[in-house]
């Protein structure tokens, strides 16, 4: 008798399943498009996030590192040619950026930008005004709710993929038009925030950390400041 239990005991055991949802906050039960919505819930609720990869934005190809809060964003953006410094603060957007960047930006404008001024730019916040085209290129990067928004949804028939973890978070991941609409891996922890993105066509990764941890974000001091008001455009 005691070897029959034995035995049932052990087909028993053998036919359990962990549930892989045990201690998760439950979004792997759900469809892809509601894991989705659940996702950009989250991160419209959450007050700041830090975004760092890189994306590919009208042709160009920016590496950025970026802390982005309700009111203000400050960080890094890097292309092959030159790196800046982006800060939003009191509704005003300042650039900082290196002597290739306003090199290059004085050989497109010749008549605009002497070797002097040139020199002048260099380790200076350079306060854009709304109507120049570096204010359009750029101010899109310092908008929380604006870029979250352009990059969190998939495009494509969702399903969901592989469960994993990242830098030790159990996440699972959504994908569109069978990745080639990008993928997305959600928080199984927590609140399900979205924690990496692959976008559609190669046009780039980033990875979303830091979720409502607190920013300082503050305007430059007016020694440090530039304004160029409405004299100059800074881009073509």
């Amino acid at each position: 008798m005691a070897a029959v239990c034995a035995v049932l005991a052990g087909a028993l055991a053998g036919c359990s399943t962990e549930d892989p949802d045990a201690g998760t906050n439950g979004v792997g039960k759900l469809p892809a498009e509601k894991i989705q919505a659940k996702a950009q819930t989250a991160a419209r609720g959450a007050r700041t996030v830090r975004l760092f990869g890189h994306l590919v934005s009208q042709g160009r190809t920016y590496k950025l590192d970026l802390r982005l809060g309700p009111e203000g964003a400050r960080g890094e953006l890097a292309t092959d040619a030159a790196t800046f410094q982006l800060l939003r603060a009191d509704g005003a957007l300042y650039l900082k950026a290196d002597a290739g960047f306003w090199a290059r930006e004085k050989n497109a404008n010749p008549s605009k930008n002497d070797e002097t001024a040139v020199a002048k730019l260099v380790g200076k916040y350079v306060k854009v005004p709304a109507t120049d085209p570096v204010y359009k290129r750029f101010s899109g990067f310092t908008d929380k709710d604006v870029l979250l928004s352009s990059l969190l949804g998939l495009q494509g028939k969702l399903v969901t993929g592989d469960r994993s973890t990242l830098d030790g978070t159990r996440t699972i991941r959504i994908a569109a038009g069978q990745g080639a609409g990008g993928t997305l891996d959600v928080s199984l922890e927590g609140e399900p925030y979205p924690l990496r993105l692959r976008r559609a066509g190669d046009a780039g990764e980033v990875r979303l950390t830091d979720w409502g941890k607190p920013v300082e974000i503050q305007a430059p001091a007016d020694s440090q400041v530039i304004d160029y008001g409405k004299s100059i455009t800074l881009g073509g």
